[in-house]
């Protein structure tokens, strides 16, 4: 439940911060044109907190707080009496309300470079990209445990969020890629990914678990009983959650795998399993059982691992004034990836998958506040690159679609028709709604599985 209500709370605090930055976008540029704003609204449909302003602008906060909108006079909705044509969106030049449309992407873009350098400034802890494990196409690339990955096709890492990020990409263009690493005993190395063989139908987790290489970060040095399965020898023994697994008839525990694999060789032989509880060291004996999976015989003792995430060891940080070129690069880097991400998805080489709702979305706004604030700057610069990018596109009813009629109309020297506008907003809402119920069936599908 709480999770559900950080969920909902961080969700609010997201698009409560980047809906008014957007339209306060279009609504200062309007302004400095001497566009009359009838509204300045923070969701949609019925208002549930309004407030006229000195400037006679009304304020509100509407019921569905999936987005938002500013109100212009415009003579094409109202009449406009001769005292008011001054303030009349639809009698200003062309240009400037092209710049008016354009300001609220523009205000987001803006915002992504302040998230990220307040993200520089206050410093965004992250794990060092190491390999705790090669399998797969990195075991025959020769990648090995302890191999620092310093650079991918050129490309310099300082983290794993980083490295994971770029091998994503590589992955989905089946691209062999280079990738530089400082083995374990210090030495530069370079090994070649063949991305190339990946299978043409696995998607962005198949294609990654293809590639093989898991982060030491992930490879726990301490084992803990995360759940004790009901009716289970382990539960007839008496472990616990949370006791913490130390080794099996005198032998260390070194991999949670290999532990497994000390079961399975035990092939319902009695077991001495070494725990600590409370502090406690103890001594626990059971007996694995034989159970079927896929028609084969299987020993379990019916416990399941808790992963107990290591703490962060990097930082990523500038000072304030290196934070301003590094926030500009990383603003660049991001738009190229999101850019690129689109353009796979519509090649087909991407899942449609990764297209995402508010369910998904306020989830990893939880997370991403639970791991503090430079990772929450982080999520907010991604997530207001992402509303930039969206409301650029040609499609009607959004900004872009908005700039691509004025850009006709400057061409042409006159406004589209009524007929053609009336017939290009039917056709936005409806890519709009295609677009935001594949979002939704995204969300849920992976709620489900999850």
């Amino acid at each position: 439940m709480s999770n559900v209500l950080g969920s909902i709370w961080w969700l609010a605090v997201t698009l409560g911060l980047l809906v008014t930055f957007h339209e306060f976008g279009h609504y200062w540029v309007a302004r400095r044109f001497g566009v009359t704003v009838l509204r300045f609204s923070i969701g949609f449909g019925k208002p549930l907190w309004t407030r006229i302003g000195k400037d006679g602008t009304e304020y509100c906060i509407s019921a569905i707080p999936l987005g938002g909108y500013v109100k212009f006079l415009d003579s094409r909705e109202v009449e406009v009496s001769p005292a008011e044509r001054a303030g009349d969106f639809t009698a200003k030049p062309v240009w400037q309300r092209m710049l008016v449309v354009a300001a609220g992407p523009a205000f987001n873009l803006l915002f992504t470079v302040v998230a990220l350098w307040a993200m520089f400034v206050i410093g965004k802890p992250d794990y060092q990209p190491v390999v705790g494990r090669a399998d797969n196409l990195a075991a025959v690339a020769g990648f090995a445990a302890g191999d620092r990955i310093d650079a991918i096709d050129g490309e310099s890492v300082s983290n794993w969020t980083d490295a994971n990020l770029v091998l994503l990409g590589h992955a989905l263009d089946r691209r062999d890629v280079a990738v530089r690493v400082t083995g374990a005993d210090g030495r530069t190395a370079e090994r070649r990914l063949p991305l190339g063989t990946i299978a043409a139908d696995k998607d962005e987790l198949g294609a990654m678990r293809e590639i093989g290489l898991t982060p030491k970060f992930l490879m726990p040095t301490e084992f803990f009983v995360g759940e004790v399965r009901p009716g289970s020898a382990a539960e007839a023994a008496g472990l616990r959650v949370d006791d913490k697994l130390v080794g099996v008839d005198g032998k260390p525990i070194a991999t949670w795998n290999g532990f497994v694999e000390q079961v399975q060789a035990a092939a319902g032989t009695p077991l001495a399993l070494d725990i600590v509880r409370a502090g406690e060291p103890q001594q626990v004996a059971l007996t694995p059982r034989r159970e079927t999976e896929n028609g084969k015989p299987v020993w379990r003792i019916g416990i399941g691992p808790k992963y107990v995430e290591p703490p962060f060891d990097a930082l990523l940080r500038y000072g304030p004034l290196a934070a301003v070129p590094a926030a500009l690069r990383e603003t660049g880097n991001l738009t190229r990836k999101t850019l690129e991400m689109i353009g796979r998805m519509f090649s087909g080489k991407a899942s449609l998958q990764n297209i995402s709702g508010p369910i998904t979305i306020a989830a990893v706004a939880n997370d991403s506040a639970q791991r503090g604030v430079a990772w929450f700057c982080y999520f907010l610069a991604l997530i207001s690159l992402s509303l930039c990018i969206m409301n650029l596109l040609p499609i009607p009813i959004l900004d872009g679609g908005h700039l691509v009629y004025y850009l006709i109309e400057s061409i042409k020297g006159s406004p589209l028709s009524e007929k053609a506008l009336i017939a290009g907003q039917y056709a936005g809402l409806v890519l709009l709604a295609a677009l935001m119920g594949l979002a939704f069936y995204n969300d849920i599908v992976h709620r489900l599985l999850s």
